[in-house]
């Protein structure tokens, strides 16, 4: 039994929108960035859909770069996280918007 590669494009639009729910929502930076593997997972979804409807394997290899994107995202994101925490004492993105320098 398949599922069609019309009900994963559904999935990732559907998880997409709520990606890009939580990233607007949200004011956490650690929640935004969860919000964000949210959305760039159902982006993968949907490349490795469409590739499963063309017969090709295009989709996976495109899968591949996301996956490499999103540990360098996890990586300057934390790291970046760290440091708003250590100079505010908070994660709150809009205690960010008044770094200086």
């Amino acid at each position: 039994m398949t599922v069609p590669a019309e009900h994963a494009l559904v999935l990732a639009a559907i998880l997409f929108s709520i990606g890009l729910a939580g990233v607007l929502a949200r004011r956490n930076i650690i929640f935004m960035l969860m919000s964000i593997e949210i959305m760039l997972n159902s982006a993968g979804l949907a490349f490795i859909a469409a590739g499963y409807k063309n017969g090709q394997a295009d989709g996976q290899v495109m899968f591949i770069f996301i996956l490499a994107m999103a540990a360098a995202e996890v990586a300057v994101g934390l790291s970046l996280a760290l440091r708003v925490y250590g100079s505010f004492k908070s994660l709150d993105a809009d205690a960010a918007s008044s770094m200086r320098g």
